[in-house]
Order: structure tokens, then sequence, then C-alpha cells
């Protein structure tokens, strides 16, 4: 008995040792009250198009969502030049203020009954121009609060706590849209971004590992392009995240297809479905924090299971039968984008991180005006199952590539040992 509390007890230290340092714990904090808003957000703001303003059109649905991903696409790589040249929790606040003001614009939008497509379209404009520094700068900002070691941990940690308010922030909307309407949550989303504002103002400089800022020069974006060229692994790594972020990744628009007209539901059955993945991508998130190390072959090896279940799901002849297949779909889902973004974190050149990681939101968001009106339009032409489907196959074939590709070259994984992160080279391709 005492073994196996013991035991316990070890796995659960493993898991959140990240958690022990102040920094990391702040952000954490905050960012558990800001994604489950995000979330509640993108519940509603997907349901004011669809259901309220539209009056179910997949395919206005869809290009309000890519709408949103334009800036990404345009701008993306130059997102990783500002998070390289500049300080990143205070870029990080300004990014956190833009957001939460577009959340109020959005929300006064529809309490005033004056929200269109238009305006709509305009907002989330803004917003993805606050995502382009965002994200990568976000995802860089990980290696300055804690230890190389705990790289691993942290980004597992992120990635369960963006799936585990993935299941509380569509409950919360849905309960929300039915009994105020869409505008309370997007209301609560603006308010929410205080709580990081806050977590990132509070933090001890002083414990804070920066990396060395890049000066300003002429032709960064095409540096740090050459550099992903010359690193058959990074390069690899972000080809299969454009391969799914192009028509995989785009469930705002195939969710709602699938909860009203596959199922006939509302916004309750909407948030079920999210809620389901969430679930799924909880478990994942935290099996990969507790993971010691990871390669290129579990990546492949879990994009090769989620692109599968997405398949699966698109078969699923009820509601009853998909959740449980959306469940396992999400933890393989962020087993899949979790490795990635750990893999990328650990193997770039500090001076280049903030471009690689920009390269990969561009890969996995600035795909989305592409993908998500195609999507979009497969679900008005032949229903939410086909816009599942054609993204499973994709990944699938990704995945395929990447496992072949990965034959005839060392493919090193990277372990995390007390204090230090290394890369090892693979014993299985020695």
């Amino acid at each position: 008995m005492a073994e196996g509390v013991a035991h316990v007890r070890g796995r659960l230290e493993t898991t959140f040792r990240a958690l022990r340092v102040r920094n990391y714990r702040l952000f954490f904090l905050g960012q558990v009250v800001s994604v489950t808003g995000t979330w509640m957000q993108v519940i509603a703001q997907g349901w004011l198009v669809y259901e309220e303003i539209t009056h179910h059109s997949a395919l206005a649905l869809g290009v309000i969502t890519a709408l949103q991903q334009v800036p990404v696409l345009f701008f993306g790589a130059w997102g990783g030049v500002v998070a390289d040249r500049f300080d990143k929790r205070k870029m990080l606040v300004v990014t956190q203020v833009v957001a939460a003001l577009t959340s109020f614009a959005l929300a006064a939008l529809v309490f005033t009954h004056t929200a269109t497509t238009t305006w709509v379209g305009l907002i989330v404009v803004i917003t993805g121009f606050a995502t382009v520094i965002d994200l990568p700068t976000r995802q860089a900002f990980i290696n300055e609060m804690v230890e190389p070691g705990d790289v691993i941990n942290a980004v597992g940690l992120n990635s369960a706590l963006f799936n585990a308010t993935r299941i509380v922030g569509p409950g919360l909307a849905a309960l929300l849209i039915h009994s105020a309407g869409t505008a309370w949550c997007f209301l609560l989303n603006g308010i929410s971004f205080v709580a990081v504002i806050i977590g990132l103002l509070a933090m001890r400089t002083a414990e804070l590992t920066p990396t060395p800022l890049v000066a300003r020069a002429k032709g960064q974006v095409r540096e740090g392009l050459r550099y992903i060229r010359g690193e058959p692994e990074l390069r690899a790594n972000l080809v299969l995240m454009f391969v799914a972020g192009l028509l995989a990744v785009n469930f705002p628009v195939v969710l709602p297809v699938i909860a009203k007209e596959t199922f006939h539901g509302d916004a309750g059955t909407y948030g079920l479905l999210t809620g389901a993945m969430g679930v799924g991508a909880l478990f994942g998130g935290l099996h990969a924090a507790g993971r010691r190390s990871i390669d290129e072959r579990l990546m492949a090896l879990a994009a090769f299971g989620f692109g599968g279940g997405m398949c699966i799901a698109a078969l699923a002849p009820s509601l009853r039968a998909i959740l449980p297949i959306l469940v396992l779909t999400g933890a393989l889902n962020i087993t899949f984008f979790a490795t990635s973004n750990t893999l990328l974190q650990l193997q770039a050149a500090p001076e280049m991180r903030g471009r690689v990681l920009a390269v990969r939101v561009l890969a996995v968001l600035g795909t989305t005006p592409i993908g998500a009106p195609i999507i979009g339009w497969v679900c008005a032409e032949w229903g939410g199952r086909w816009g599942l489907a054609v993204g499973g196959v994709t990944v699938v074939l990704g995945a395929t590539w990447l496992l072949l590709d990965m034959r005839g070259r060392r493919h090193p994984h990277v372990e995390a040992e007390g204090s230090d992160a290394a890369l090892v080279s693979d014993p299985a391709t020695a």
C-alpha cells in the first residue's frame, strides 16, 4: 500500500514538476482562466456566425474562421522575428490587452444587436494580428521560465491545460448561450485576459533566463527559413504541421455542422463534441507532460492515429458512438502536436527559436484561410462527415510520408534527465 502511494506521489511530482517554478506557476494559473474564456469565445463565435447571423451557412463559418488566420498567413514569419528581437514578457502583456479589447468589441456588437459577418470578420482579423506575435512569443517564453530539463514537462502541461479548458469552456459556453446569449461569452473572455496580465506583471524577472535578443537586421525572415531548410528534422516536422493545419484542424468549421446537421442538435451538442475531444486531449497532454523522452517516430505514429481517429469518427452512426471516438482522437491529437512543439523548442538554436516556432504557427494556423473555406465548402456540399474524413485522410498520408522520410537518416530524440535536456541518437537507427 505504502509503495503504491509512493509510486503515485512520484508520478504526480514528475508530471507536474514544472509548476515548482514560481514564474511558470503564475503563467500557468493565468492561462487556466484565460484559455477557459477563449474556448467559450470559440464556441460562441461559431454559433453566432452559423446559427444567429447566417442561419446555417457552413461556408460563411469557414470564411470567418479563415479570416482570423489571414494575418498569420501573410505575416506569421515576421511574428517570430518580433519574438526573437523583443522582451517576451512585455510583448505578451501587449497582445493580451489587444485580445481583451477585441472580445469586448464582439460583446458590444451582440448586446446592441448590430453583429454582422462584416463586423465579426473585421474584429477577428484584428485578433489575428495579435496572434501573429502572441503565439511564437508565448511558446518561446517557456524556455525563459523553466530549466531545459523541464521544457518537455512544461509544454505537456500547457497542452493539458489547453485541453482541460476545452472541457470546461464549451460547457460554460453552452449554458450561457442557452440562458443568456453569446454576448456574455465574449464579455467574460475579455475579462479573463486580466488574469494573464496580472500573472505576467507579478513575475520575478531576476528568475527568468532570457534568450539574448537578436539585433535588428535585414533578411532575418529569410535567414530563419534558410536555417529550417538546412535542418532535416525541423523541416520534416514543419511539413507535417502544414499538412495537418491545412485540412485537419478545422474543428470550429466541422463540429457545428456535425452537431446541427448530422445529429440534429444545438449549441449543447456542439459543446459536447468539443468537450469529448477535450477529455481525450487532457489525458494526452498529461501523458506528454510525464514523458522523459520523445522523438520523430512518436510524432509520426500519433499523427497516424489522429488521422485514423478522424476517419473513424466520420463513420460514427450516432452521437453516442462518436463521443468515445473523439475522446481517443483528442488524446492522439494532443500527443502529435505537443511532441511537434517540444521537438522544435529543443532542437532549434536559441537565437532562431522564435522564428522556427513562428513558422509552426504559420503551418498550423496560417493555412486556415485556405483550408477552412475548403472544408466549409465540403461540409456545405456533402456534410460534416466528409469534412472530418478529408482531414483525417490528409493527416494519415502526411504521417506515412514522415515515416518513409525518416528511413535512411538518423532521427534524434529529446531526453530530459535531471536539469539538462540532451539530443541523443535513437538507438533504433544508429
